[in-house]
Formats: structure tokens, sequence, C-alpha cells
């Protein structure tokens, strides 16, 4: 098993790079750490990895990057991924300003999975900021079979399931963060969401207020999901993707223990991963998800 320990940063295809490029920079917060003809490169204003947007026909996630441990020889992983699970890995230089090289695969959905060990951060960004993300804090997909993915993830990437609603929405982590990616049962593979982490509560609601004034309303949100407990809001970015934006993820602190850190609005204590069942909300505090929402 390779374990990775993060997630990095996601590629985009968009129709439009300028505007798209435009939209991370000057509202969300992100920072352009280096630019060609036909890609952008974005990072947060501290220099982590977040964005790679690519010139393409349609608005479309390619690819996700992961970092396993520092140190870690490419060729060493690449021949590890060959003979446990059959996987051609491609070694490659061009992923991302500070990653020197990543190996490069598909996951059975195909969306690009890239792996890296060492990275340098981008150059610090003291630009005055709307509001500023922390980090990329995970990406949430549709797909038509969800238990080859899971084993996938499991196997060969390290993943932990954290919860399941049903049979139909998985949760999964590589770090102590809840979630790092989500899947749910749909008609066919797609990006449901990509997802920001912001400090606190009042940066949530900064970044309300900063997206309502140049033009990015609401379509969810703000509330308390119940499975990841996390603060939550969501808009559409300029090609029509939805952006979560949130805040206090649930927890696993240490592995060992096996459990969530607590949380005053629960009533299962500890809390454990578990199936969810047919009556669990979306949002603690009020309205579920408009019918558009879960569309993508």
């Amino acid at each position: 098993m390779t374990r990775v320990t993060r997630i990095s940063h996601a590629t985009f295809t968009t129709p439009d790079l300028d505007r798209l490029t435009d939209y991370y920079v000057e509202v969300l917060g992100l920072s352009l750490a280096a630019r060609d003809k036909d890609r952008a490169f974005l990072a947060t204003v501290t220099g982590q990895q977040a964005l790679v947007l690519e010139k393409g026909e349609v608005p479309f996630c390619t690819k996700i990057a992961f970092q396993i441990a520092p140190g870690r020889e490419l060729g060493e992983v690449a021949k590890g991924l060959a003979e446990r699970h059959g996987i051609d890995a491609e070694r490659r230089s061009d992923a991302m300003p500070g990653v020197a090289e990543i190996l490069s695969f598909a996951d059975p959905k195909g969306t690009t999975i890239e792996l890296f060990s060492d990275a340098e951060p981008v150059a610090f960004d003291r630009t005055p900021k709307g509001f500023v993300p922390l980090k990329l804090g995970h990406i949430a997909f549709k797909a038509t079979e969800l238990q080859p993915l899971v084993r996938f993830y499991e196997e060969v990437l390290g993943f932990r399931v954290s919860d399941w609603r049903e049979d139909f929405f998985v949760w999964m982590r590589c770090g102590p963060d809840h979630h790092t990616a989500n899947f749910v049962r749909g008609d066919k593979p797609k990006m449901h969401h990509v997802a920001f982490e912001l400090k606190d509560q009042a940066e949530i609601i900064r970044a309300c207020d900063f997206l309502g004034k140049n033009g990015f309303p609401l379509i969810y949100g703000p509330g308390r999901h119940v499975i990841g407990d996390n603060i939550f809001t969501y808009h559409r970015n300029p090609d029509g993707q939805i952006v979560e934006l949130y805040t206090e993820l649930a927890r696993i602190d240490s592995e060992e223990l096996g459990y969530f850190v607590p949380r005053p609005w629960r009533e299962d204590h500890p809390y454990e991963p578990k199936t969810w069942g047919p009556g669990t909300v979306g949002n603690l505090w009020g309205p579920s998800a408009p019918p558009d929402f879960r569309d993508g």
C-alpha cells in the first residue's frame, strides 16, 4: 500500500482560463503562482499548492494530487504499484511549481491521481484579500459504482472510511480530517464540488459578504452538516461548478483511538464512523439542499 498523507491540489479544465483564474484569485483569495499560455497555477497565500487550471472545451476536474511520505523514492513507489496492483504509473515533472516529480495513474472512474513525495512552498503572497482559504480541503465526486472506488482508495492509496450514508454516499479520509474525498452514487462520473477550508466562523461570514458583493450568491447555507460536523456554504464558480467553503470539520486526531473529537451538539459520544440512516438531515440548522444541488 502507498499511503497518502494529504490532498495537495487538483486540476480543472475550463473554456475560459482568464475568467476562472480571475475568480480564484480576485474573489476566492488564492494566489497566482505561475502562468503560461494554457495553464494557471494557483496556491494559497502561504504558498501551499491548490489548483491547476488548464484550457479545455468543458469544465471538468481531471486530476487530484496527493502527497505521500516525504523522502519516498518515486521509482520504488511505482514498482510497488505495478507489483501489488497492476498499475502502470507514469513518472512526470511538469505538475506544479514547487513539485518536482509526480507519479500519474487513473482511478476506477477515470480521474488521474498524481502522487509526489516532496514539495517546496511557492512565494508568500501579502496582497490584501477579501478572505483567505487555508487549504484545498476535499473534493466530492459522483460515480456510477462506489465499491470499486472505495476498494481502490483503501487498498492503493491507504484511505480510511469515515462514514456511510446508507449505501449511496461515502466519506473517506487520508489524514485527521473527516474527509478528503467523498463519493455519491450518480448517473455518470462527475465532480460534485470542491471545498476549501477557512479559519473560523467569522471568516465564513466575511466570505459570504464578499461573495455576495461580487456577484456570487450562495446556493446552500450557511449551515452545519450532521455527517462531518462542518459549518458550510456553497456557491457556483463562473464555470457553474459548486465550491464549498467550510470550517470546523470533524477530525480524528489519533487513528489509534479510533473515534472523532466529540462535539457538544452531538448525542453520540464518542462519535464513531458508522452508517447513517435515511432520516439523517444534511443541515443541522435548517433547510435541506435545494433540488438542483444534488446534480452538482
